[in-house]
């Protein structure tokens, strides 16, 4: 439902539809970060904040886009959003929201929310390491990303995104090194299984399997090889010898656990392996 007191003059500025909502905002949003003013005519606050937001996303020149949604033509949205009241603002960036505010705030202070949602310098420069990346400049793109990670060592993009370029090329230590230094994460989780996995990747499978059928076999023989089995894409077999380690509760079973903790963040929750062998291993634990 559009707007009847606004001229459609901006590209920047768009009334979105429920039906619209995963093209305008998702999508868009990991172009740009997109700003969704959640308003409705009978809302007085609205008839304020709406304009200046208007006007702010237009001087903006495209640096983010505003998505005005009425709530009472679009209910599904108002509820998927836990709208409360109105006039509220939600900033969504890379499909996801990323900060809110409510109330028809002052210029300055809507300034300032969009300081902590706009691309900061370093941002930038991260965009520009993973455009390098995709032409195949591998090493443009490692020496920008340590240059933001020199200005600031947990930054969060930057980090995951050397983390995968070191540990492609092997160097598992140091992609560990960084991501120790960075926020907890589902991405930083997978990369540092995968990061672990990857260590093994160089054991010679060979030696691995004598030591680990040798009658004097430990867990740690068990876990060595499944390690260097995982790492060589041979999950299900890593996962099965991990799998006896934790059931024989011997000295070893914390870690062939782990292992296999690993090797579910490198699958995915909805890798049928990671299904399958999750619940085994909740089992062996009991």
């Amino acid at each position: 439902m559009s707007n009847p007191e606004r001229p459609d003059t901006s590209p920047h500025v768009k009334d979105v539809t429920t039906a619209e909502f995963q093209q305008e905002v998702l999508l868009r949003s990991r172009e740009v970060p997109v700003l969704v003013d959640f308003w409705a005519e009978w809302c007085g606050p609205c008839k304020s904040l709406s304009p200046l937001l208007e006007r702010i996303t237009d001087e903006a020149g495209g640096a983010f886009d505003l998505a005005k949604v009425d709530v009472d033509a679009n209910q599904e949205l108002s509820a998927q959003f836990m709208i409360q009241s109105i006039p509220t603002v939600v900033a969504i960036k890379n499909g996801k929201e990323v900060s809110r505010f409510s109330g028809a705030l002052p210029e300055a202070s809507i300034l300032e929310f969009l300081r902590g949602v706009l691309p900061t310098e370093l941002d930038v420069m991260v965009d520009e390491a993973r455009t390098a990346l995709v032409t195949g400049d591998t090493a443009g793109a490692e020496h920008i990303l340590l240059q933001v990670l020199d200005q600031q060592s947990d930054h969060q993009d930057a980090g995951t995104s050397l983390a995968a370029l070191l540990i492609d090329r092997g160097d598992t230590a140091e992609a560990l090194i960084v991501l120790g230094k960075l926020i907890p994460s589902p991405d930083v989780d997978r990369l540092q299984a995968a990061a672990r996995l990857r260590q093994a990747a160089g054991d010679d499978i060979t030696v691995l399997e004598a030591a680990a059928s040798a009658p004097t076999a430990d867990d740690n023989a068990q876990i060595d090889l499944a390690r260097a089995l995982a790492a060589r894409s041979e999950y299900e077999p890593a996962l099965d010898k991990l799998l006896a380690v934790v059931a024989a509760r011997g000295s070893g079973r914390e870690d062939a656990r782990q292992a296999m903790i690993d090797i579910f963040e490198v699958l995915s929750n909805e890798h049928p392996l990671t299904a399958t062998y999750r619940k085994q291993l909740a089992s062996a634990l009991n």
